[in-house]
Parts: C-alpha cells; structure tokens; sequence
C-alpha cells in the first residue's frame, strides 16, 4: 500500500479518523485531571569540600582539593541514594518510610556541586526531607569518606506550582495512539475486504469454490 492510497483511505473513513483518536486524549484527560494527583518537586543543592593537607602549598592545596572534591562528589551522589540515608532521614523526620517520595541526584563530573531532588505529593514534606537528606549525607561523608563537609548552598522551600504529571503530553499520547489505532482499523479492514472480494472474483471466474468457502448450492427442480 502506497502513502497516497493510506492517505485515500484514512479520508474514507474519516469520521474514524477523528473520532477514536479525540476520545482517546478524552479519556486520558479525564484520567490525568482527575484521578493522578499533582506532585511537587523541592532541590537541594550542596558543596563537597574535601579534606585539606597541612604539609601542602598554598595553591597545592587548592588544585588538589579542587580534582580530591570532584571525584568525591561522585561518592556522595552515591551515598544520597543509599538506604542508610533514606532510613536515617525518615527516623529523624518521625516517618516509617520515605515511600511516595522519588529522589534524584545531579552531580557532573566538572563540578562539585550535587543537586537533590524530592518529589512527592506534599511540598512541605517534600521540602522538609530534601533539607534532612542534604544534613545526614553530611555527617555520613565525613565517617566513611574522606571529605571534610559537605556544605548546603541553596536550602529546599516548598515549591507553590506542581511539577507533575504532565498532563498534557499524556494527553497527547493518547491521541496519537487513538490515531495510529484507527489507521490499523482501517488498513485490517481494507485487507480483509480486498480478500473477499478477490475470492469472489475467483469463485465467479472459474465456475469453482474457493478453498476455505462452502460451494453456492443453487436451486432448481
């Protein structure tokens, strides 16, 4: 099948065409507006400062704790995803768990600074957890690593504009489902059509029944 005999197709069942896709983003509107609660988002950002050798230079120090930073900030990018800190911060917080929050940490490999973020459907608590989770990481770097602190640049505030879902791509995958759906109605559809009538064409030319269909019983006395 060619482009332009798709194109003649979809144009022949147009009211399809338009149809199914435009109930589809419905549905998915009404479930997304509905039925998905907003979540919030809170970051955190942090400085990692390694620890500092009293025997070096001036600028020894600074170029050494410049690349000594860099690849601890690897580290405790690491350590912010453990369960160590995940159970720490929900004791701290008086929380069974920090189930319903998603985290994810930002560090690159030219930098030291590491951005936390929380995301979860409260944006006080949200908030709140990102904030303890930047202090606990804090105080474990310093037992197990060798950094001397790792300092918080920007705190966390509760965020007022929701981050998610996003509704209206969800939305928009559904019509373009809906869409891609009612071409492969139609295309099945012409498919099957053209069979049929290529094997009454068949059954008509040769006086003879096509395999897989019963031969016409005509009538007479």
């Amino acid at each position: 099948m060619t482009l332009l005999e798709l194109l003649q197709l979809m144009r022949k069942h147009l009211k399809l065409m338009i149809i199914l896709p435009v109930a589809c983003a419905l549905v998915a509107a009404a479930v997304s507006y509905t039925m998905l609660p907003n979540t919030y988002t809170a970051s955190t950002s942090m400085y990692v400062l390694a620890k500092q050798t009293a025997n070096n230079s001036d600028n020894g120090v600074n170029y050494s704790n410049l690349n000594a930073s860099q690849m601890l900030a690897n580290d405790v990018s690491t350590l912010l995803k453990s369960d160590r800190i995940a159970s720490d911060t929900a004791k701290d917080l008086h929380l069974d768990s920090l189930k319903g929050y998603s985290t994810k940490v930002t560090s690159e490999t030219t930098s030291r600074v590491i951005t936390l973020e929380v995301t979860g459907a409260d944006p006080n608590t949200a908030a709140t957890i990102s904030n303890e989770m930047a202090s606990n990481v804090s105080k474990v770097a310093q037992e197990v690593m060798d950094v001397q602190s790792v300092n918080v640049i920007d705190e966390a505030t509760a965020p007022t504009a929701p981050s998610g879902p996003n509704r209206p791509m969800y939305v928009a995958v559904a019509f373009l489902a809906g869409l891609f759906i009612a071409i492969a109605i139609v295309v099945v559809s012409d498919m099957l059509n053209t069979k049929v009538r290529n094997a009454d064409e068949i059954e008509e030319l040769l006086g003879l029944p096509v395999i897989g269909r019963m031969p016409a019983i005509k009538g007479g006395k």
